[in-house]
C-alpha cells in the first residue's frame, strides 16, 4: 500500500492560555495524529489562534465580565 502523507492542520480557537499549556496542547494533538494517522510528526500543524476575553461571549454574556 503507498505510503501517502495527509498534511493535517488543527485550528484551535480559544481564549488566551500561557505559552507552556500551549506547547502541552500542540504536544498532545500532535501525538494524537502521529497514533491515529501513522504520519510523522512534521507533517502535523496545530494552529492557535487565540480571542481575547472581551471579543467572546456565552448565554448573552462577555466572557471578560465574568
Amino acid at each position: 500500500m503507498p505510503r501517502e502523507f495527509v498534511m493535517p492542520i488543527v485550528t484551535v480557537q480559544q481564549g488566551p492560555r500561557s505559552v507552556e499549556l500551549k506547547r502541552e496542547l500542540v504536544r498532545q494533538i500532535t501525538d494524537a495524529f502521529v497514533d491515529a494517522y501513522r504520519i510523522p510528526a512534521e507533517t502535523v500543524q496545530v494552529w492557535i489562534q487565540e480571542v481575547p476575553t472581551d471579543s467572546w461571549g456565552t448565554a448573552g454574556t462577555l466572557t471578560a465580565d465574568k
